[in-house]
């Protein structure tokens, strides 16, 4: 079974698993193909974390961008030593960091491929040829987008005569990025990371007439993936794996779950109010509680473990969750402090950026016993708005802390003030929230689900309750997937808009909950294994549009 973010790219992973590939094969096929047809989300100038289950042991992929080893912690710094704004520093090529995601595919292939790797872009060159159709949720994305026009790549591409997007069901050829997969298939990785695409990459970046970046060929030619070691809990009978740093999404999920087992979410399930899911107002009260101590530790203690010392044993030990959990009462703590894990080494300050959302969520299962949670992104939406060679580049350096210190509460660093675990350093891969997860049977090892969103640091959110639905709740995947989503980011409680009733959020605000609703635009997809009849059942989130896909 395949699941993706869009109809094609689910397909070409089916094909691909129908033809005798694996799980990593069919998440190559798909990544190539949302390249294409989900270009404000993911693609080949951008970065991925993937879990693989091998029928024996997890393993975790590191394909997160890295800063240019000329950038220092003043990257996102005005002359006036204030922060810039988002917009600012998004726009052109000054947030660009390296790609990743096509070293980490490599890698991942190599060890667990079945099929030829040019053969896993013949469906994206395919369809970059031929054309595909703009769909609904790309054109609203495109008519909210206010700045991709400026690159005149991206404006012929995406834009008519008239300035506007081109209308829903238009053939959109991209005989550029066809050319690209094809060098690529033919060459590997290097083919992005060295020699003519490389260089018109860099010349895009540093390029760029009002914002340029310092990216060279040097950072793409030096550019590694790296393996690491995935995050793993013992939740009541299940045992639950993530990405571990720089990834913060593996770990706050954790976190999470080992307090919901203290608190236990299961006796507060949703009700069924008509054909859908509603949540309890003790549910959303507990789930939110447990997210701001989850976020506040997330602020101060997590980051590129290559550039700062993370303790995932210390942040996700029973004992220090026990201490958490003991904090929360029947009232809001409004915000949450970050909490002293035991072995904690550095007093770090806390990173007060903003939380931006975007991404992509890939879910695979094989023939042969493998499994694949893979999340891919460029970032913000359309990333750079830089477009090379039929694709966009990220603008991935945005996520690292805007202020290299402590902040003065008036948009500048404190000269003296603390560091920020996650400031811009010189090769450094920026803090993610991406939360790939695997779920198994603790006691037969049998893997139960496959499973992530896309959604910025929303996605940590997101996946929780999508694990509790399945796992607590009793929802199958689907019902879990569209539950209405919740939670908080140690800010206010936010609960979806035109999905959360009244007297929910009514019931939070007597318990002094600052209620924010907003739109919550979740993409998990999810796979999850059957009993009756055996076999797999497969979620994608209505929220957008894609849909799993099965044999």
């Amino acid at each position: 079974m395949a699941a993706a973010a869009h109809p094609l790219a689910t397909e070409a992973g089916r094909q691909t698993l129908a033809a005798g590939g694996s799980a990593v094969d069919a998440a190559i096929a798909m990544q190539m193909v949302l390249t294409l047809v989900e270009p404000q989300s993911s693609g080949i100038g951008g970065g991925a974390f993937l879990l693989h289950w091998n029928g024996s042991r997890v393993q975790s992929y590191d394909g997160r961008e890295t800063a240019p080893l000329a950038a220092d912690e003043n990257l996102f710094m005005t002359p006036q030593g204030r922060a810039m704004g988002f917009v600012d520093a998004v726009v052109g090529g000054r947030a660009v960091g390296t790609p990743g995601v096509l070293r980490m595919l490599e890698i991942a292939h190599r060890q667990h491929g079945k099929l030829a790797w040019a053969r896993l872009f013949e469906p994206a060159i395919r369809l970059a040829d031929q054309g595909f159709a703009v769909s609904a949720r790309l054109h609203a994305v495109l008519t909210a987008e206010r700045h991709l026009a400026s690159t005149p790549a991206a404006r012929d591409y995406f834009y008519g005569a008239d300035r506007l997007p081109k209308p829903v069901g238009t053939m959109l050829r991209n005989p550029a990025l066809a050319a690209t997969l094809r060098a690529v298939a033919a060459g590997g990785a290097d083919a992005l990371h060295r020699g003519g695409i490389a260089a018109d990459i860099v010349a895009a970046v540093r390029g760029h007439p009002s914002n340029p970046g310092q990216l060279t060929e040097a950072d793409l030619a030096g550019y590694q993936a790296k393996e690491r070691p995935p995050v793993c809990i013992d939740y009541k009978q299940w045992r639950v794996c993530g990405m571990g740093a720089p990834s913060s999404g593996g770990i706050a999920v954790a976190q999470m779950l080992g307090m919901f087992a203290l608190r236990n979410i299961a006796v507060v399930p949703p009700y069924r109010v008509g054909g859908q899911f509603e949540p309890q107002a003790d549910a959303v009260h507990l789930f939110s509680e447990v997210g701001r101590l989850a976020f506040a530790d997330r602020a101060q203690h997590v980051a590129d473990p290559d550039f700062v010392p993370v303790d995932v044993a210390a942040l996700t030990s029973p004992a220090y969750l026990a201490q958490r959990a003991a904090l929360i009462s029947d009232r809001s703590m409004g915000r949450a402090a970050a909490g002293v894990p035991t072995s904690a080494p550095i007093a770090y300050a806390p990173d007060e950026s903003p939380h931006r959302s975007a991404t992509t969520h890939i879910a695979a299962v094989d023939a042969f016993g493998n499994a694949v949670a893979m999340t891919s992104s460029i970032e913000d939406a359309f990333g750079a708005r830089l477009m090379v060679r039929g694709f966009l580049l990220n603008n991935q350096l945005t996520d690292f802390s805007f202020l290299p210190r402590a902040s003065d509460g008036k948009g500048s660093a404190r000269p003296d003030g603390p560091l920020v675990a996650n400031r811009v350093q010189p090769g450094k891969r920026p803090r993610s929230s991406m939360a790939p997860t695997l779920v198994f049977d603790r006691h037969s090892g049998e893997l139960i689900a496959t499973l992530g969103s896309p959604g910025g640091s929303q996605i940590i959110n997101y996946v929780a309750k999508t694990v509790v639905g399945v796992l607590d709740w009793k929802l199958d995947i689907q019902e879990a997937i569209s539950l209405p989503n919740f939670g908080s980011r140690n800010g206010p409680t936010e609960v979806e808009a035109d999905r959360v009733t009244a007297p929910v959020i009514e019931g939070l605000k007597a318990r002094g909950h600052e209620v924010t609703v907003i739109p919550m635009t979740s993409g998990v997809q999810g796979i999850v294994r059957l009993r009756n009849p055996a076999g797999w059942g497969g979620g994608a989130d209505p929220r957008r549009e894609g849909i799993a896909l099965g044999d």
